[in-house]
């Protein structure tokens, strides 16, 4: 009888495995990340046998003001739309809701929801005390809720007001709007 060397299953991702692992927050960790330290020395005995060659090249090269400009500022940011805007934030969170969806960050980790990866938004009020709570609903049955400590209480409605705004603009829910219906005149 043979026997095999090494595991032909594949290693399980997700939160059973690796308590770290939150949909959404973090990508998962794949075996890809032990071979990049070995493509990293390879680069490294190739820039040592190279540098000689790029000077050349380099100097060859005829310098344009607008391509280096370019690549000194790096990739163009995108033109925000004239349209509603929410943004909160606290000393450790901040929510920001816009065109391109809700972005929520605790401290230093963060997460963002395109419009179509919302299933519903919910807010919080305390009956008592100043936190405003978030919480992003996904279709696959998952929420992410975030809380900010406001200034005062007087704030909440602000936020709500410029949160409805923003849904209102952006966040389609599924269901068709109602049609007005026409006033019949009876004979």
């Amino acid at each position: 009888m043979e026997q095999r060397i090494g595991s032909s299953s594949q290693p399980l991702e997700g939160a059973g495995f690796d308590p770290a692992y939150i949909p959404g927050l973090t990508s998962p960790v794949s075996g890809e990340a032990e071979s990049a330290p070995e493509k990293a020395e390879v680069t490294a005995e190739e820039a040592v046998e190279k540098p000689a060659e790029e000077s050349t090249e380099e100097s060859t090269e005829e310098p344009t003001g607008e391509p280096a400009e370019e690549a000194a500022d790096g990739p163009a940011e995108e033109v925000a739309p004239d349209g509603p805007v929410f943004e909160a934030s606290d000393r450790r969170a901040r929510v920001v809701a816009d065109h391109q969806g809700v972005r929520l960050s605790l401290d230093d980790q963060a997460c963002e929801f395109r419009w179509d990866e919302i299933g519903a938004i919910e807010t919080e009020t305390p009956r008592f005390g100043k936190r405003y709570t978030l919480t992003v609903h996904t279709p696959d049955r998952r929420w992410y809720p975030i809380e900010i400590e406001a200034a005062s209480r007087s704030e909440f409605a602000e936020w709500d007001r410029q949160l409805d705004a923003v849904m209102d603009e952006y966040f389609e829910d599924g269901t068709p709007e109602p049609a007005e219906e026409e006033s019949e005149e009876t004979p």
